[in-house]
């Protein structure tokens, strides 16, 4: 007996599969430009609140966990061994990042050869 995809999909999966992007991009952009705008012509209350929004966005984190999932290093763990390789895992992400209690992880250190030979170091971050 064949279950299909779309039944055995979860909610979260499907959840990422809908996501508007271009809305997601212009949003998370306008807020920038604003807070741009606002540091251009001295308002540092304006600029910190608009910081604020920008951190709590939802569009924000959507944004931030794609960039990170779906870049060329995605596929390598930090040292927490934690790497976001499907949808539903990418909506969790999601859905757990905040700003309290975050303490960042140390980078996981590696050698990669360079041309000459010599060792190049290189730092992992987690997700």
């Amino acid at each position: 007996m064949m279950i299909s995809k779309e039944i055995s999909a979860s909610p979260d999966s499907a959840q990422w599969q809908s996501i508007d992007w271009k809305s997601v991009e212009s949003h998370v952009l306008k807020l920038q430009m604003r807070i741009a705008k606002a540091t251009r012509e001295g308002k540092q209350g304006k600029v910190k609140a608009l910081q604020w929004i920008l951190t709590h966005s939802r569009s924000a984190k959507l944004l931030a966990v794609k960039r990170v999932s779906k870049n060329k290093g995605s596929k390598t763990p930090g040292i927490d061994g934690i790497i976001w390789n499907t949808d539903a895992r990418r909506m969790k992400a999601v859905n757990q990042l905040s700003r309290k209690a975050y303490i960042a992880k140390p980078l996981k250190r590696i050698y990669i050869p360079k041309k000459n030979g010599k060792l190049r170091p290189l730092g992992i971050p987690c997700m």
